[in-house]
């Protein structure tokens, strides 16, 4: 897969989790206790062998840029190749932000000086462990123009594909018609796609000359004109668009099977290393069914929870039900439940803090309560 480009499209300006991206994007939104979205579309390239991936950031990048570095953790810190952080094509605080290509446009010249010939392009939110060698063998077979990638959603619930697109899909895998509310048969764009890089170029100058900013509708622009088809992804896809969904499929990595299928098969899922201890259990701690990342410290009662690095629960507090990020402090006495913390937030001597599994109460980064 030398022959590949991998473009991580972070060009949409739908603010998906509210108060988890107030001041990050949805790339860096931390996940599963020491990962962040950004690290499984990273991983997923690096597993297939590409050496060359850009980053096509919009704004609120500072924590991105922090979390991916030099790249690494992802083996992408290379003299040939390598990791790419391209910023927004436009001038802050004047420019008007009309649309991702506005970013591939601004950019065009680190495709055209590329030696690559073909691109894959994905987006961060939808989370999945998967190897693009066998869709990239079939993009190559079939001659397609475009193949996009698609996973079929008849077990998936209406909450779980708001806000996606659809693909209608004739005998022969062609793309026929894309849509924004589900099909018959619900096959859900994945917003990922494969592409010669002449290709690409061609319909992103283009679509600029013809006003036209989306790299979704480039697509639905060429239905007519281009051999699109599909391809489906059969492992686990957790799409994320809403502070609901974050806290549904985060709980869902306390389920063996979903860990396995998103942490390890096809392949492992890297991210920033930090050297921390091991997390300490105190005496008379009781800790079931939960996640919990090195570093905390556990000293009351943690059920059916997500902990990221650093947490520390002292004597007597419960939490239950919960996701609490990186460096939170739950002081003694307090009963936390159905909630999600930000990072840094700290709890206050026998408070209490409960919110609907169905609708989560969100505490934001450095709160005291």
């Amino acid at each position: 897969m030398r022959n590949v480009i991998g473009v991580i499209n972070l060009g949409s300006t739908r603010t998906l989790l509210n108060e988890l991206t107030r001041n990050r994007s949805i790339a860096s939104v931390p996940f599963g206790g020491r990962y962040r979205f950004i690290d499984f579309a990273l991983s997923n390239m690096v597993n297939t062998g590409i050496q060359k991936v850009a980053v096509f950031t919009l704004n609120k990048s500072r924590s991105l840029m922090d979390h991916l570095g030099s790249g690494k953790e992802w083996d992408l810190d290379r003299k040939q190749g390598g990791l790419f952080i391209l910023p927004p094509a436009i001038s802050y605080p004047y420019g008007e932000y009309r649309g991702d290509l506005q970013n591939f446009y601004g950019h065009i010249d680190y495709f055209n000086r590329s030696k690559e010939s073909y691109v894959i392009v994905s987006s961060s939110h939808m989370i999945c462990n998967l190897n693009y060698q066998e869709a990239f063998e079939r993009h190559l077979a079939t001659g397609a123009d475009i193949t996009l990638l698609y996973k079929d959603a008849k077990g998936m619930t209406d909450d779980d594909i708001a806000s996606c697109e659809f693909l209608g899909i004739d005998e022969t895998g062609r793309v026929r018609k894309m849509q924004d509310r589900p099909t018959d048969e619900r096959l859900l764009y994945m917003e990922t796609f494969i592409i010669s890089k002449k290709l690409l170029v061609d319909l992103i100058e283009k679509s600029f000359r013809q006003e036209e900013v989306s790299s979704l509708n480039m697509i639905k622009n060429s239905l007519l004109t281009l051999n699109i088809v599909a391809y489906e992804h059969r492992g686990h896809l957790s799409v994320v668009n809403s502070i609901e969904s974050y806290y549904k499929h985060s709980m869902n990595l306390l389920n063996p099977d979903v860990w396995r299928n998103l942490f390890f098969e096809p392949g492992l899922v890297y991210t920033k290393i930090k050297d921390e201890p091991p997390t300490k259990y105190v005496v008379d701690a009781q800790v079931r069914n939960s996640l919990i990342a090195n570093g905390c410290v556990i000293e009351g009662t943690v059920e059916n929870c997500i902990l990221f690095r650093g947490v520390k629960v002292r004597k007597g507090a419960v939490i239950r039900d919960s996701i609490i990020m990186q460096d939170c402090e739950i002081d003694e006495g307090s009963f936390i439940e159905g909630v999600i913390f930000d990072k840094e937030v700290m709890i206050s001597k026998d408070k209490r803090i409960t919110g609907d599994k169905n609708a989560p109460s969100v505490i934001t980064k450095r709160s005291i309560v």
